[in-house]
C-alpha cells in the first residue's frame, strides 16, 4: 500500500476492510479482531469481568493494527454500521502521528465488497 493514495475503511467491531483509492476492485485487505465468539465463550467461563477486560484489550489491539495501516495515507474515510469507526477516530485524534492525515467518518450499512468499493470511489471522486 502506497504513501500517496487514499484509503477507505469499512469496519465494525470485528472486521475492517481496507480499500485503497484508486485501486482494482479485487484488492481489499482485511483485518480481523482476535476477540471472536469462541474467545468470548471461553473467557466468559472465567468470569464476566475478565471477559470485558479481555475484550477491551483485544479491541485496542484491533484499532492499533488499523492505525498502523492508516499512517501510510494522506486521506482516509472510516465507514460502517457500528460505532467502531467513531471509537477508532477518537483514538486516532488523540495521537499526533495522525495530525496531518485527513480522516473522515461516514455512517454506512452492511455492504458487499462491490458496494464498499463503490462507496470509496464515490467519496474520493466527489471530494
Amino acid at each position: 500500500m502506497s504513501a500517496t493514495k487514499k484509503l477507505g475503511i469499512w469496519m465494525d467491531h470485528s472486521t475492517a476492510h481496507l480499500i485503497e483509492f484508486p485501486a482494482k476492485p479485487a484488492e481489499i485487505k482485511t483485518i480481523e479482531s482476535k476477540f471472536n465468539h469462541q474467545a468470548k465463550e471461553r473467557i466468559l467461563h472465567q468470569g464476566e469481568n475478565r471477559m470485558h477486560t479481555k475484550e477491551q484489550h483485544q479491541q485496542e489491539e484491533f484499532y492499533k493494527e488499523i492505525g498502523e495501516m492508516i499512517k501510510n495515507y494522506v486521506s482516509v474515510v472510516l465507514f460502517g454500521p457500528t460505532d467502531a469507526k467513531v471509537e477508532l477516530y477518537n483514538i486516532l485524534m488523540k495521537d499526533n502521528l495522525f495530525a496531518k492525515i485527513k480522516i473522515e467518518v461516514k455512517q454506512a450499512d452492511k455492504m458487499t465488497e462491490n458496494q464498499q468499493h463503490a462507496f470509496v470511489k464515490h467519496h474520493f471522486t466527489s471530494h
